[in-house]
């Protein structure tokens, strides 16, 4: 059998015959990138020729009117006496449904389209996001000039924003960020970057923070952190260095230098990413801090079609709220060109820690970071209790009571803020504060402990292999 010579297309389906349940896959192309379909001709691309093809010469066009509405190219060609048709399927400008379903094809999977992703589908085939869409009842008092003016000092700070443009009313900035409509309304664009209370309108927008021990069962400490977005990702990095990570401390010269564990640019990337990208018609954004690693969650799956592979290749920049995305961008804060998880690779390879990990996950994007301070969790699980056991031989009686009252220590005085500090362990081991530092600095060097926060209101935690 002769093969066909295909013609030139993103998308080239084979199929070996014609079913109406392939009117399906039209509607998904349709609303993807479009796409050529080839009835009769097998998957190596020989025609084995198709039956009764006058009536499906009329069935199949027919068919795709009466049930979507559109019009395709269905055209009969012949090759070696066999028959096969050819369907030519153009992308849609507008949302096409398939019996009041709406498709989607996706690489080699055809996905039918339900709830948040159906409602930014739909947004998207209309020019749309939904942070454009106008909230009726919101009015300019609902916004905090606080909020405002940070984002202009930060724009002008960062060569993006006229001297002229920071001084203009408020109407005109919102008209030239396009946050307001040409009746005067906001949008709600406009609420989540700078509304005193955003949480009023959206109960979603809040950023939770938890440090786990063992298990996802030992919620150790958490914090909530509420308002604008504009602001969110400054507040997150203060509570994640006065309490989550550490800095060490290093010396240049006469010069004290602390440096959080993480490289902290990309570390804001990442920050940036999940709330621009967060569909805030769900959950809010979630952080879970564990010894050697971090994720952080929001609602919202990537771009269909897109991978981690994806995102580290150049690609178009596809953010799901373009208003907040615009905003960030004239802040200063991202980059317009898709660039952002290049620029997360390169500080994480700076810093000597792998690339974070990025991927669907629970109906969100999940990013998975390691952390600097390197501790026996990270060894494999059949290593890990040899080698706590290892250490522990090492402990002096005095050392392990140590380990015990800090861990007591942070489990009844978190709640009321006390720090277990070497005053703390001093008193009561009734030993002086000199004994108590060179067995903290034992216990440090051999990863037993962690300091949490800044030196004048952090505490030592006990460091311990998670399941």
């Amino acid at each position: 059998m002769r093969k066909i010579v295909a013609r030139e297309c993103q998308n080239i389906e084979y199929k070996s015959t014609w079913h109406d349940e392939y009117l399906k896959w039209i509607c998904g192309f349709a609303n993807a990138q479009g796409a050529v379909m080839y009835f009769g001709v097998n998957n190596d691309h020989e025609v084995i020729g198709l039956d009764d093809v006058d009536r499906l010469m009329e069935d199949i066009p027919n068919k795709i009117v009466t049930t979507m509405g559109i019009v395709v190219d269905v055209n009969l060609h012949q090759l070696d006496g066999l028959d096969y048709i050819e369907v030519y399927i153009e992308p849609s400008n507008i949302p096409i449904n398939y019996r009041g379903k709406y498709y989607y094809r996706s690489g080699s999977t055809m996905q039918e389209l339900r709830g948040p992703a159906l409602q930014q589908f739909v947004l998207k085939k209309m020019g749309r996001s939904w942070d454009d869409i106008v909230h009726e009842s919101a009015k300019i008092d609902d916004l905090d000039p606080l909020a405002i003016e940070y984002f202009l000092k930060k724009g002008y700070e960062n060569g993006r924003i006229t001297n002229e443009e920071r001084n203009q009313p408020i109407e005109v900035l919102l008209q030239n960020l396009d946050l307001i409509n040409e009746d005067g309304k906001l949008k709600n664009a406009a609420l989540l970057l700078f509304a005193k209370r955003p949480q009023s309108y959206f109960p979603s927008v809040r950023f939770q923070i938890g440090r786990f021990g063992a298990n996802e069962a030992d919620l150790m400490f958490q914090d909530i952190i509420e308002g604008n977005i504009i602001q969110m990702a400054d507040r997150v990095v203060d509570m994640l260095k006065s309490k989550y990570l550490i800095m060490p401390i290093t010396f240049k010269g006469m010069n004290r230098i602390e440096k959080l564990e993480v490289p902290e640019e990309a570390l804001r990337e990442i920050l940036y990413n999940a709330i621009i990208h967060k569909d805030y018609t769900g959950a809010h954004i979630q952080m879970h801090v564990w010894n050697d690693y971090v994720e952080v969650w929001n609602e919202g799956e990537l771009p269909i079609g897109f991978t981690q592979e994806t995102l580290l290749e150049q690609h178009s920049s596809r953010p799901r709220n373009r208003n907040i995305a615009n905003a960030f961008f004239k802040a200063g804060f991202i980059d317009a060109w898709g660039r952002g998880y290049k620029k997360i690779r390169e500080g994480f390879e700076g810093a000597g820690l792998p690339m974070p990990k990025v991927e669907n996950f629970c109906g969100g994007v999940r990013v998975i970071f390691q952390r600097k301070n390197v501790n026996i969790a990270k060894l494999n699980p059949s290593d890990t209790q040899d080698v706590a056991l290892n250490v522990a031989e090492e402990l002096t009686e005095r050392q392990q009571t140590i380990v015990s009252l800090i861990k007591k220590g942070v489990a009844d005085n978190v709640a009321l803020n006390v720090s277990v500090n070497t005053k703390y362990l001093s008193e009561k081991l009734n030993v002086n504060r000199k004994t108590i530092q060179r067995d903290i600095a034992f216990l440090q060097e051999r990863q037993l402990i962690q300091w949490v926060g800044s030196d004048k209101t952090g505490h030592w935690i006990v460091i311990e292999p998670h399941a």
